[in-house]
């Protein structure tokens, strides 16, 4: 059956107008997609760096905590000085950039020491390392998590726990925001990932 002039035109309109609609579609869907696929690689990425720091703080925490807590009067403090290389050779080793963080740039304010640097690749304040042999808080139920200064809580009257705190903090680039900007919208995300341990000091 032969088509009339009429109908190959109309056909011809279906098919095209079809073809624009994909591409509409597309680019409608491509600013969304986008923002999936880098909100999964970047929150990945600060999600296992997180897990990273959290361990080393740990480790770092009982490294220092099993050392005399005798040596903080020395100008090279033993325990001090463990901690710091327990994380150092830990970023190292897991392929993190150490900032070129040095144990000669401790600003020491006893019982806390804290090194920070912000060379290399790292961006922003870099990697801050905190570590408090003294950090001490309520031997209850209502003492809070340790902040990243590791700042000693008030024993208000109860007996103090001491023990070693180790804070890491270190800045995260974040991509997922300059992605939301496609929508439209804006992210106001964490400039640093952070992790704190303590760990009760065994002298």
């Amino acid at each position: 059956m032969r088509q009339g002039p009429s109908l190959r035109i109309w056909t011809a309109f279906v098919l095209r107008d079809s073809r624009a609609a994909q591409l509409v579609e597309f680019a409608v869907s491509l600013p969304l997609l986008v923002v999936f696929v880098v909100g999964i690689f970047d929150f990945s990425g600060a999600f296992t760096l997180k897990q990273k720091l959290t361990n080393v703080a740990r480790d770092a925490a009982r490294a220092a905590a099993s050392d005399p807590i005798t040596d903080l009067s020395s100008a090279n403090p033993i325990s001090i000085n463990d901690a710091f290389w327990v994380v150092d050779n830990y970023l190292k080793s897991n392929r993190i950039d150490d900032c070129g963080v040095t144990y000669g740039s401790g600003v020491p304010t006893r019982p806390t020491w804290t090194f920070s640097a912000n060379g290399g690749s790292c961006v922003g304040t870099g990697l801050i390392i905190t570590i408090n042999r003294g950090y001490y808080f309520p031997a209850t139920t209502t003492s809070q998590p340790p902040g990243v200064n590791c700042t000693p809580q008030s024993a208000t009257g109860a007996t103090a726990v001491v023990a070693t705190c180790v804070s890491i903090q270190y800045a995260y680039s974040w991509r997922f925001g300059r992605a939301a900007s496609l929508l439209g919208g804006s992210a106001v995300l964490p400039a640093s990932i952070s992790a704190t341990a303590v760990a009760m000091n065994e002298d």
